[in-house]
């Protein structure tokens, strides 16, 4: 059985602005026009679903991702085998590039993002039953084409597998009725403090009336940790602290990774939050989604050095990538 990750699959080109955003941004005008002369650009692997996988995989786990690649990804795939991760149930389509994603970070860490579809609007075409019931643990619905993340959130009801949905960015894309199609039987909403405050708005609901659709709501706060929201109430845990702040692009994906793997050991939310919040502080360190790279007893010391011993860790992360 394993973890089934879902999601965007893109090359990510990453530059820096080195100013500030809010010294170019008028706010007490109607319209909107700037350009940002940057210094730095680079190109890395990235996308939600790999991001995830990857740090799953280091984590000890054999992830499989789903998802829809174009004529470019072949290196990719390679890539991500290497490391540990199955990619036999991505699809390739020959006339379409892979998606790409874009971002500009300011020197206050603040990022404008564009995300172009190109394969990835293809996912839609993907039936997650074909998978099978029998050989799923868990299902992280990451953000992808629309149609196709309420597409998967349906098939996961139908075969009664337990997933966690993470609409992220796409909450600015969504309608209404699919962001609550989707929340339907939801172990896990995930959402950062942003996102949340996003959701609401769209739902029309607070946190008590989610809790109504979904098991739990999950929050990340950026330096301030992340808070697990149940009907029982609020759990938060401090952040993990970095080594250096270099680039905050997929540390969220790397979080999601610690709680598919506490989710999927049945671990409780504390902990849950403490792997976590361990996994996502790697990510900040350097530039780039998967440039990071730790073993089992690297990751588990992280772990006792911000939180201290846990004994239930133990049994925590099989086998890392040597």
């Amino acid at each position: 059985m394993s973890i089934i990750v879902t999601g965007s699959i893109a090359w990510d080109y990453l530059m820096r602005f080195p100013g500030y955003f809010k010294n170019h941004i008028l706010t007490d005008q109607d319209k909107l026009s700037v350009s940002f002369l940057v210094d730095e650009k680079e190109r890395h692997r990235g996308g939600t679903a790999p991001n995830i996988a990857y740090n799953l995989a280091l984590l000890g786990e054999h992830p499989k991702i789903v998802g829809a690649a174009g004529l470019d990804f072949e290196d990719y795939r390679q890539w991500l085998e290497s490391v540990g991760v199955d990619t036999s149930l991505i699809r390739i389509h020959s006339d379409e590039f892979t998606a790409t994603f874009s971002v500009i970070t300011d020197l206050d860490h603040n990022q404008i993002a564009s995300f172009h579809t190109g394969a990835m609007a293809r996912a839609r075409e993907i039936d997650l039953r074909e998978v099978g019931a029998e050989a799923i643990d868990w299902v992280i619905i990451s953000p992808d084409d629309p149609v196709a993340m309420v597409n998967h959130t349906e098939a996961c009801r139908d075969m009664g597998v337990p997933f966690v949905y993470d609409p992220s960015q796409q909450l600015a894309r969504i309608s209404r009725e699919e962001f609550m199609t989707s929340l339907q039987g939801a172990a896990v909403l995930t959402v950062n403090d942003y996102e949340l405050e996003m959701a609401k708005k769209l739902s029309g609901l607070q946190e008590t009336a989610l809790l109504q659709l979904v098991g739990a709501i999950v929050v990340t706060r950026g330096p301030d940790g992340a808070s697990v929201i149940t009907k029982e109430g609020e759990i938060h845990v401090p952040a993990a602290r970095p080594q250096a702040v270099v680039e905050p692009t997929g540390v969220g994906d790397a979080f999601r990774a610690g709680l598919l793997v506490g989710l999927n050991a049945g671990y409780d939310w504390e902990t849950i939050l403490k792997l976590g919040n361990s996994a996502a502080v790697y990510v900040i360190e350097q530039v780039g989604t998967q440039n990071h790279r730790y073993t089992r007893e690297e990751f588990l010391a992280r772990v006792r050095e911000n939180y201290g011993d846990l004994p239930m860790l133990e049994t925590c992360c099989g086998k890392s990538i040597k």
